[in-house]
């Protein structure tokens, strides 16, 4: 599996796939997965969904979790077949109770958005915590979402820019977005109008539609000193950068 693993990060599909077919024909659920998820991408092979369809469902049937998370990928997206909303959130679900972190993620996404599973916000929450935990930068942003909105939770702006800004320096250009407009308001936060569009430049390179309300009228409040400076700030590694330091309530009770 690592000589294959390793011919397929080099774009070598065919080594890859001459090592994981007869696995998967003896039945190992991951090397299963491995050649679903080929036939799903065209990666090696011509894409076919009929054949993702098949190999990725063996390997979900085994209770692999990538299988599961990768069948209901092909269901959610419906390309090639027919969507099935409510079993791709099943298997997602399957997926997430193994602590894969993208199913938790999505899993959450599905719950919160309700247009199309039942939505539930306890357990949209639950799991975008379970996925923050995990390292999903999209999860601490979402969490930041739902005590900015009071979804499910009592309104907090200090555990919003938290989340926000554990979500930006992680990565996600929605959280750098959202830090950048809790600097410019002083909602959870001082409020910073230099750190602010530091964080917004960010986020608007990061293609979040989210910066566009705050980007100019952040700017116009700088003069040529601060702006060259925030442009500095914002070229920093994410890990050289400052985020809000409170510890959020939900993280400290588990």
């Amino acid at each position: 599996m690592a000589k294959a693993l390793a011919a397929a990060r080099d774009g070598d599909y065919e080594t890859a796939l001459s090592v994981w077919e007869p696995l998967a024909r003896a039945g190992n659920a991951r090397a299963q997965n491995n050649i679903g998820a080929c036939f799903a991408g065209g990666l090696g092979v011509a894409r076919d969904t009929d054949l993702a369809y098949h190999w990725l469902g063996l390997s979900a049937e085994a209770g692999d979790p990538v299988g599961q998370r990768n069948l209901a990928s092909l269901l959610f997206r419906g390309e090639g077949i027919a969507p099935d909303y409510p079993r791709a959130a099943a298997l997602y679900h399957q997926a997430a109770e193994q602590n894969d972190a993208e199913a938790q993620d999505m899993l959450s996404w599905m719950l919160l958005e309700g247009d199309l599973i039942e939505p539930d916000f306890a357990e949209a929450r639950r799991w975008a915590l379970a996925a923050a935990k995990n390292g999903s930068a999209s999860s601490m942003t979402r969490l930041g979402m739902l005590y900015h909105n009071a979804i499910g939770v009592t309104r907090d702006p200090v555990e919003a820019a938290y989340w926000w800004g554990r979500g930006a320096r992680a990565g996600d250009a929605d959280g750098q977005a959202m830090l950048g407009a809790a600097y410019h308001l002083g909602s959870g936060v001082a409020r910073d109008p230099l750190e602010a569009f530091a964080w917004l430049i960010r986020a608007r390179r990061g293609g979040s539609a989210l910066a566009a309300p705050f980007f100019d009228v952040v700017r116009a409040t700088l003069d040529a000193e601060q702006l060259q400076e925030a442009e500095r700030r914002a070229a920093l590694p994410l890990t050289e950068t400052s985020v809000p330091l409170q510890r959020a309530k939900e993280e400290d009770r588990r």
